[in-house]
């Protein structure tokens, strides 16, 4: 009778390394859309779409700016969801 190891742990390094690779596209892929909005002026000669890492939450904000003033005229998640985000994960 041969006795085999049912303790045979898979790495997990590359479902690690998939996830972040698949974080990175998804990324491009809305930095893209973005400048294609901006470069269409879909918005308006005036205002731009940004996108960018909220620091506390480490969620991605897209942002209609005034280009002008630099004024944020609508935020997508809003502030209010961002703090609420954020004190859900401190409990």
């Amino acid at each position: 009778m041969e006795v085999s190891s049912i303790d045979q742990a898979a790495p997990v390094a590359p479902a690690a390394a998939s996830a972040f690779t698949d974080q990175a596209a998804q990324n491009r892929e809305i930095v893209q859309a973005v400048k294609a909005v901006n470069s269409a002026e879909l918005y308006g000669p005036n205002q731009e779409l940004t996108y960018q890492q909220d620091t506390a939450s480490k969620r991605m904000v897209v942002r209609v700016v005034d280009s002008t003033t630099k004024q944020v005229l609508v935020q997508i998640p809003p502030e209010y969801v961002l703090a609420l985000a954020a004190d859900l994960g401190k409990t």
